[in-house]
C-alpha cells in the first residue's frame, strides 16, 4: 500500500486533478483566511512536477526563498504567487462572488 502523500502526489501530476485541488484548497483560504491550505497545495503539486529545485529554475528564483514562500508561514507577494503558478501551469484569476 503507497502512503498517502504518495498517492495525492501521483494524482497531482494530472493537470485537472491539480486544477481542482488548488482551487479548492484557495476556496478554503477564502473561508477561513488560513493561507496554510493554498501554500500546502501549491507545494504538494510542485513536488509532482519535479519539485522545488525544478521550481527554481523555472522561475528563476531562489530554493531557499522558495521553501519559505511555500511554507506554513509563507507570505508571497503577488508578483512571485503569479511567478509560481504560471511556471506549474497556471494562471491567477478573479471571478465574481455568487449569491
Amino acid at each position: 500500500m503507497r502512503p498517502y502523500r504518495n498517492l495525492v502526489k501521483e494524482t497531482m501530476k494530472d493537470l485537472n486533478e491539480a486544477t481542482e485541488y488548488l482551487k479548492a484548497s484557495l476556496e478554503e483560504y477564502e473561508q477561513d483566511g488560513n493561507i496554510e491550505a493554498f501554500l500546502l497545495a501549491i507545494k504538494t503539486v510542485t513536488d509532482a512536477q519535479g519539485g522545488i529545485s525544478e521550481l527554481a529554475k523555472r522561475t528563476k528564483l531562489n530554493r531557499q526563498s522558495l521553501y519559505r514562500t511555500l511554507s506554513a508561514n509563507g507570505n508571497p507577494k503577488l508578483k512571485t504567487l503569479d511567478t509560481i503558478l504560471h511556471s506549474l501551469g497556471f494562471k491567477l484569476t478573479v471571478e465574481p462572488i455568487s449569491s
